[in-house]
């Protein structure tokens, strides 16, 4: 390889990522594919991340489902008004700043596209039970994901609502107080923080957005 193809073959790498704490941050948004998963990045800790771990300790609360409509870019996700899809400019001006993680392997896009559009309309779980018809944004990605053989990617694993020491966070107790329930701590789910450290998720660039924080989207 010659000297001049390899300065243009690097300078063109350097312009499509610049390496930000160890982490390639993003400005073409053309290497963005469909069904990346894009993990939200709050500032400062809540009632999800403290309960929670991100990958690299990042204080993950919200994932969505990246998707090419009519060639534009958007985000199926679960929020507080229920499963939508958002345009992604509306997704990058939110607080903090996201993570775009690529699943590894033999994934079935056009099949968890279609699985994950099925799903727009449903109403959001704020309870974050597997029981029932409304969906979180970790769920909606566990109840999509599928590979080329129909398996699904993501399992479920053991809700956990407690601290580094243990305990039940009060935030939590309360909440649930308020609905009647008993913490479901221990019952079947997800959330976005360990989908982030998932041996089949590559985390492959950083999505800069604004800086101050408005609250969690999980």
């Amino acid at each position: 390889m010659t000297q001049t193809r390899l300065f243009v073959i690097t300078f063109i790498a350097f312009i499509c990522t610049i390496v930000v704490n160890g982490q390639n941050e993003l400005n073409d948004m053309s290497l963005l594919r469909d069904c990346d998963l894009l993990f939200h990045v709050s500032m400062e800790d809540n009632a999800i991340t403290s309960v929670t771990e991100g990958t690299n300790l990042q204080k993950i609360d919200h994932v969505s489902i990246f998707l090419y409509r009519e060639g534009r870019p958007y985000v199926i996700e679960a929020i507080d008004k229920g499963v939508v899809i958002t345009p992604l400019d509306s997704v990058l001006v939110r607080s903090g700043y996201h993570l775009v993680g690529r699943v590894r392997g033999s994934l079935d896009k056009e099949r968890t596209l279609h699985r994950a559009e099925a799903f727009l309309g449903r109403s959001y779980d704020h309870m974050f039970l597997s029981d029932n018809t409304a969906i979180y944004c970790s769920e909606l990605v566990e109840l999509s994901y599928v590979l080329t053989n129909g398996k699904k990617v993501f399992n479920t694993i053991p809700m956990t609502f407690t601290s580094t020491d243990g305990v039940i966070l009060p935030y939590w107790q309360s909440f649930y107080a308020e609905h009647g329930m008993e913490v479901p701590e221990g019952q079947p789910g997800t959330n976005p923080g360990e989908l982030s450290r998932r041996k089949c998720v590559k985390i492959k660039y950083v999505l800069k957005g604004a800086q101050k924080r408005t609250g969690s989207k999980e």
